[in-house]
Parts: C-alpha cells; sequence; structure tokens
C-alpha cells in the first residue's frame, strides 16, 4: 500500500498545500487500485500532479468541513462533463447527510443532485471493501460528525485521524497501525477549545498509548510554524515521527 499526501493543508489552504486530500494505492488483479481519503478544497488541482484524476475507484470523507470534502465539486464536473463522455459512476463513503451536503454546495437539486455521478453511501459499523482496501471507521470528537478511517491492504495499516479531539475512537482506530496520519492543528499552551483538534503533543501521546508503529503529522493550518508541532510529537512519542508533505509518497 503506498500513500502519497496530495494536501495538507490544515483548516484551508496554504500557501504551498491545498487542503486536507491523501491518495492510496495498492494492487489486485493486475491493476492498480487508487482511493482518496479526503477532498477538500484546492485538492482536486493537486491531485492532477500526481495520477490520472479520473482513474479513481473511490472516494472515502472523513467529514463534511469543506477542508474535507469541497473539491468533490470539481470532481463531480469532471467526471459528467468530461469530453470522452460522463465517466463511470464511482462509490463515496462518507457521513449520513453526505449526498444532500454535495448538492447544495454546487447549488443543485437533491434530485438527481450528485447522484448519477457518485454512489453515496453512509458509514455503517461494519467494515468497506473496495478492492484490496478493507476501510474501519469509528467516530471522533469533533463539531460535527466525523469518523477517523483504518485502512488495511497487503497485510499493512493505515490509520488516518480526520479531524479530532482526544478520545478512545482514535485511539482506537490507531491500534498497532504501521502509519498512523494524524491531524495537529493546535499548540500546546494555547487556549484551545476542547473537542475539536490535537496538539502535535497529543498526537504523539495518541500514537504511544496506541502503540501506532510511525508518525506522520498533517493538517497543520498555514497560521502555525510546522517544526514546532513536530517538536512537541517528537517529546511525547518515542517512535519515527515527521511532517507530511504534498507530493511525498510512503510504502506502508
Amino acid at each position: 500500500m503506498r500513500l502519497t499526501v496530495i494536501g495538507n493543508s490544515g483548516s484551508y489552504p496554504g500557501p504551498n498545500s491545498s487542503a486536507s486530500c491523501y491518495l492510496l494505492e495498492a494492487e489486485l488483479d493486475d491493476r492498480t487500485w487508487r482511493v482518496l481519503l479526503d477532498m477538500g478544497n484546492g485538492a482536486l488541482g493537486s491531485l492532477q500532479r500526481y495520477t490520472d484524476a479520473t482513474a479513481i475507484d473511490a472516494v472515502f470523507l472523513s467529514h463534511l468541513h469543506a477542508d474535507h470534502c469541497l473539491d468533490l465539486c470539481g470532481y463531480y464536473v469532471m467526471r459528467k462533463y468530461h469530453p470522452s463522455g460522463a465517466l463511470a459512476r464511482i462509490p463515496v463513503w462518507g457521513p449520513a447527510d453526505t449526498a444532500r451536503r454535495m448538492a447544495k454546495a454546487y447549488d443543485l437539486e437533491e434530485d438527481p443532485g450528485m447522484n448519477e455521478e457518485f454512489e453515496f453511501t453512509p458509514y455503517g459499523p461494519q467494515a468497506v471493501r473496495c478492492g484490496p482496501f478493507t476501510v474501519t471507521v469509528r467516530e471522533v470528537v469533533h463539531p460535527v460528525t466525523a469518523y477517523a478511517l483504518r485502512v488495511e491492504a497487503d497485510g499493512r495499516t493505515l490509520a488516518y485521524s480526520g479531524d479530532s479531539g482526544l478520545c478512545h475512537g482514535l485511539e482506537d482506530t490507531a491500534r498497532d497501525a504501521d502509519l498512523f496520519l494524524c491531524e495537529a492543528s493546535f499548540l500546546e499552551g494555547a487556549p484551545n477549545p476542547p473537542d475539536l483538534h490535537l496538539t502535535g503533543a497529543e498526537a504523539g501521546r495518541t500514537a504511544t498509548v496506541a502503540g501506532s508503529r510511525r508518525l506522520l503529522l498533517t493538517h497543520i493550518p498555514p497560521w502555525h510554524d510546522p517544526e514546532k508541532a513536530l517538536a512537541e510529537a517528537v517529546g511525547s512519542y518515542d517512535g519515527p515521527v515527521e511532517l507530511a508533505t504534498p507530493g511525498t509518497t510512503y510504502d506502508i
């Protein structure tokens, strides 16, 4: 399983990155399967630097804040009006209200909305299978319904926090993960609101408690120095830790 960071900027696109989007690739049946974790604002443009954007097999949304889902609107246009003809419908998994919210984001009537381009399916208690990928979600604390995603393929595991404060759902998702892709939006010592985001130190502590083998920090807003988040995480986690950077690929 390969991870490519498409966008890592927290809360809104930054000068060097789009908002949240991550490409996962794995082989099955003599072909490469490609899925996206989130598709925040600016991500569709960045995605085209690294892969054929029309060759995505599925999209998994952690939640419905704009910096995690809004470029699904542009992707709808690409797939509906492509000059070679409308592209095949692909699955989009997300919170229960995803189809309606995305239709409204593009000022569409709910019927058909984007349902002819995307097969919207709400997360449930069962794991989702998509080609070589098995995706399990757990609800985490955030002002809206939000999920952390645990993706397994090729005998390896990626855990993705989405946006989350400290909670058991996040720890369970990261349990023994080969790579924990974790947000670090806040800095220690600031008057941070509860149940919204993590500091670098909290990301490190979560990785420690969960026994994650490797920590990759992401979703750091442009107004913060990423090196400070990294230093916090290093102080609370003894394993390998680094900052996610756009265009970087990780073999998991």
